[in-house]
């Protein structure tokens, strides 16, 4: 499926993907980020927050890049993640995927980020 008319966008930082305590409180920093987010459920607490942040974590994964959906996307929209992740899901890459109210955004392990956005690019997607 071609989508010539979505236009991606590569955030500058490096992220890390932190699994943190039910208790635990965020670094002042991350509030001062132009892009992290956070997440809890009442059996965890997710936060993603540029790499060079100090976290005091009980698990994190580090190295992902995020792609930015250009947005502010309509709630009548259907098919954008699942059209990227699609795209990836052939190139056997995982990602990690956060929705806004605006838009999209899909994190993707920083080895793989060549090859992402290769196929996205035959794909029809377009990079700003």
């Amino acid at each position: 499926m071609k989508q010539t008319n979505i236009a991606l966008s590569l955030l500058e930082e490096t992220f890390s993907i932190h699994r943190l305590a039910l208790d635990a409180s965020l670094p002042e920093a991350v509030s001062e980020c132009d892009f992290y987010s956070l997440s809890k459920t009442a059996e965890e607490i997710s936060l993603v927050c540029p790499e060079n942040i100090a976290v005091t974590s009980e698990k994190s994964n580090p190295d992902w890049k995020c792609l930015k959906v250009a947005g502010p996307l309509d709630f009548k929209l259907t098919g954008i993640l699942s059209g990227i992740t699609d795209v990836l899901a052939g190139e056997k890459i995982s990602i990690f995927a956060i929705s806004t109210f605006d838009t999209d955004y899909i994190l993707i392990k920083r080895e793989y980020l060549t090859t992402a956005v290769s196929a996205l690019e035959r794909a029809g997607y377009q990079f700003n």
